[in-house]
């Protein structure tokens, strides 16, 4: 029997009892459909970072590189600064193992309210294809005369001709892939941003002559804002760079209903990929059994896919859809009708 060995990274508030019951459901499917899971669980979080003053040790992000997949929680804890657990363990994560593709797809569920008007399940359905490695959050900047009245703050967008052709070549084998409207829609600000959008630009059009079957288009950031809350049935997938696809991301997850459901993966189509919830830790529903953890399941579902087991990924999607439209009353923490735990159990069943 073939076993994915899979490090698990339940994190910080509500993160362990989304994940718990995401790997209720990860189990049911490996039975179901014939294979194993080896887990692995690490500590990493806000409660390791007050204990130890750790954020990712080197010893442990060197054993992450021998799994497969990482299957991730939540990171963010109230007592720890903003920004050190991301910097620390997300972002980390991401650089030091090549993640360069971040990939959220954008779909509204059955029975998942929308706040679109008259929009239905068969008009959201769209994938974003985010550069994950590159761009403002490379990191690259600084300060002068900081704390001054003189003082300047820099941070500089890297855009790479390499990090560029990987990521709109992932986007363009996914495309042709998905086989749904066969387009792909390359978001920028080439009348602004004339440097980085022009490198993106001219890539994405040669690359475009090697896919004759893709529809290669182009729309400029706020435009595409626009048109995700106005005509989102436009869209197959989109590709863009680092900071606009963490924006547009977040938007297609109000559309779909809500981050409740939004499930995304960091992938790294030659290494260790990782697949999280997107709605972050919840601190103040912790231990509640409140929190609905489908967006969690949903992320292991894309995990199985990505490990090759479509089949299984598929039939926890199917499973979630499921709850969506026949057994729970809203997404929303304590609103569900359910518990937590009881969602978990339901979905397994479903899957399995």
């Amino acid at each position: 029997m073939k076993t994915y060995k899979i490090a698990v990274i339940p994190g910080d508030g509500t993160g362990p009892e989304v994940i718990n019951e995401g790997v209720k459901v990860l189990a049911a499917a490996a039975k179901k459909f014939g294979f194993g899971l080896d887990l692995h669980y690490y500590d990493l979080g806000g409660d390791r970072y007050l204990k130890t003053g750790e954020t990712l040790p080197a010893s442990v992000l060197e054993e992450l590189k021998g799994y497969q997949a990482i299957y991730l929680g939540a990171i963010g804890h109230p007592d720890v600064k903003p920004g050190i657990l991301e910097k620390g363990i997300l972002l980390e994560l991401r650089f030091k193992l090549d993640q360069y593709i971040n990939l959220r797809p954008v779909k509204l569920y059955p029975g998942v309210d929308c706040p679109l008007k008259g929009k239905r399940p068969e008009d959201i359905d769209f994938v974003v294809v985010r550069e994950n490695t590159e761009g403002l959050y490379a990191g690259a900047g600084g300060f002068l005369k900081k704390g001054t009245p003189d003082e300047v703050a820099t941070q500089e967008s890297i855009n790479t001709r390499k990090g560029v052709e990987r990521c709109l070549r992932y986007a363009f084998e996914y495309t042709k892939k998905r086989n749904k409207m066969n387009k792909l829609t390359l978001c920028g600000k080439t009348n602004v941003l004339t440097y980085a959008f022009d490198l993106w630009e001219r890539a994405f059009r040669e690359i475009a002559k090697e896919y004759p079957g893709i529809k290669a288009d182009y729309a400029h950031v706020d435009a595409i804002t626009m048109w995700f809350v106005k005509n989102p049935e436009w869209f197959d997938v989109v590709v863009t760079d680092n900071l606009f696809g963490d924006i547009i991301t977040d938007l297609g997850a109000m559309i779909q209903g809500g981050m409740g459901i939004a499930a995304g993966g960091n992938i790294n189509p030659e290494g260790v990929s990782m697949f999280e919830p997107i709605g972050g830790s919840a601190p103040k529903y912790k231990g509640q059994n409140v929190i609905n953890p489908l967006a969690a399941i949903c992320a292991g579902g894309m995990m199985l896919d990505y490990l090759g087991e479509g089949e299984a990924g598929r039939t926890i999607e199917s499973a979630a859809m499921e709850i969506t439209g026949r057994h729970i009353k809203s997404l929303a923490a304590g609103h569900m009708g359910m518990s937590t735990s009881q969602v978990g159990d339901l979905a397994a069943k479903l899957a399995g």
